[in-house]
């Protein structure tokens, strides 16, 4: 393990002083494809306490954390050869590092992100062996998530045996959405069994719509877009901050290409694969979300966007070029779904860092209404139209850990409650 930043503590070094706890924490836990966030809050207050994630999993693997209490950050990374090498490992090692951090950490409930509810959880869930069966049931949905994201559930059970433990779910956000946005043009009785477009990235929306309606209160009431741009990459139509369409459908693939997942593609290609490349099941799945997207188009290079940026390949600028577009068709298709459009917000890891992208997806977007500022763009400021553009484009952090955890406090309380009913009871 070798550190790559010099604070006053190398992660693990135990000749740390360690921080004082106290009050009761809120633990999140968000395990994604190649990375897992976690962020500790007050039960209380929701007041964050820190943050940090261990992302690059399967390749070079790095750690970072920022205690929002003492303002100190550390960074720590590894080579290919050791370190955690998956979500399994990575989540026993956070646990490991927090109990080291937090001198005499007191957990009172735990929230993850979940990333398939499929048709019977769309709202946050109480986690029992029989929920965690059900939503197992649904790995083959979600292939690069949902098996991470039990991963999480079963090693914080394991750690935290009695704390009542929240599953929130991302595709619970879209499951109102009208029947023309729910379904494919297939026989109805697959329609009925469950094959139908769940949409994903639902807690990161959710939260952003929270947003515009505290910071934009009449943009939140009309019709907007919104870009959740990063390794995982979709859009949302919402309405009145309700989603009424989605790029994403019965998977995590659909829509625009991602890091390495190839977004949407004709069914025919994968029957062409089958019949005349003679692949299976397991090969075109390891295609389609572990080899496609920017790490396909640029040839291998990477599924990173700033590896990318920085790249002078012919190939890299394909890969951002197709990125682009795809982005501006979605968006021109999702305007007609919500037969206009009065904002548009970028978020995720490439749509808050990005200015390149964020440049290149709105020119020439005059059409729509849409007017970017060039500086304010390029400076990162929240909104980044124009005075007299006629849509509002914005730049907006999500945070899917806060709505986790606004979710867990809520349906842990009465749990909590209970137990300690019962304990002054005896």
């Amino acid at each position: 393990m070798t550190s790559v930043e010099v604070t006053d503590r190398v992660v693990g070094s135990s000749s740390a002083a360690p921080r004082t706890g106290g009050s009761e924490a809120l633990l999140t836990i968000n395990a994604g494809s190649s990375s897992i966030k976690f962020a500790l809050f007050d039960a209380d207050d929701l007041d964050r306490r820190l943050a940090g994630q261990i992302e690059g999993l399967g390749n070079a693997p790095s750690f970072r954390a920022h205690d929002l209490r003492s303002g100190r950050s550390e960074h720590n990374a590894w080579d290919a050869s050791y370190g955690p090498r998956t979500h399994r490992e990575a989540l026993s090692w956070i646990i490991d590092w927090l109990e080291g951090h937090e001198s005499g950490l007191q957990v009172a409930a735990v929230g993850h992100r979940v990333v398939h509810g499929g048709l019977h959880f769309t709202t946050p869930v109480l986690l029992d062996a029989h929920v965690v069966e059900q939503l197992a049931a649904l790995n083959a949905l979600a292939p690069l998530h949902q098996p991470h994201n039990l991963a999480g559930i079963t090693a914080a059970r394991d750690t935290f045996r009695d704390v009542p433990q929240v599953a929130c779910l991302d595709t619970g956000f879209h499951r109102a959405q009208p029947f023309v946005n729910d379904t494919f043009a297939l026989p109805r009785s697959l329609y009925d069994e469950g094959v139908r477009r769940y949409g994903f990235h639902g807690l990161s929306y959710e939260y952003i719509a929270g947003r515009l309606l505290d910071l934009y209160p009449l943009h939140a009431a009309g019709r907007v877009i919104v870009a959740h741009l990063g390794n995982g990459a979709s859009m949302c139509a919402v309405r009145d901050g309700q989603s009424v369409a989605s790029t994403m459908g019965f998977s995590a693939l659909d829509g625009l290409p991602m890091g390495t997942r190839c977004g949407q593609v004709d069914p025919g290609v994968l029957l062409y694969l089958m019949q005349n490349k003679a692949m299976d099941a397991e090969a075109i799945s390891n295609l389609l979300y572990r080899q496609s997207g920017l790490k396909g188009l640029s040839g291998g290079l990477s599924n990173d966007m700033r590896v990318l940026e920085a790249s002078e390949s012919r190939e890299a600028g394909d890969a951002i070029d197709y990125f682009v577009f795809r982005i501006k068709r979605e968006m021109g298709g999702l305007a007609a779904a919500l037969e206009g459009l009065d904002a548009v917000v970028f978020t995720g890891g490439i749509g808050e860092n990005s200015k390149l992208v964020r440049q290149r997806v709105l020119q020439g977007m005059e059409w729509l209404g849409i007017e970017l500022d060039d500086a304010r763009n390029r400076a990162g400021e929240v909104v980044i139209s124009t005075d007299r553009s006629r849509v509002l484009a914005l730049r907006l952090a999500t945070d899917e850990e806060a709505m986790i955890a606004r979710h867990t406090r809520r349906l842990a309380l009465p749990v909590l409650a209970g137990q300690a009913a019962d304990r002054a009871g005896s």
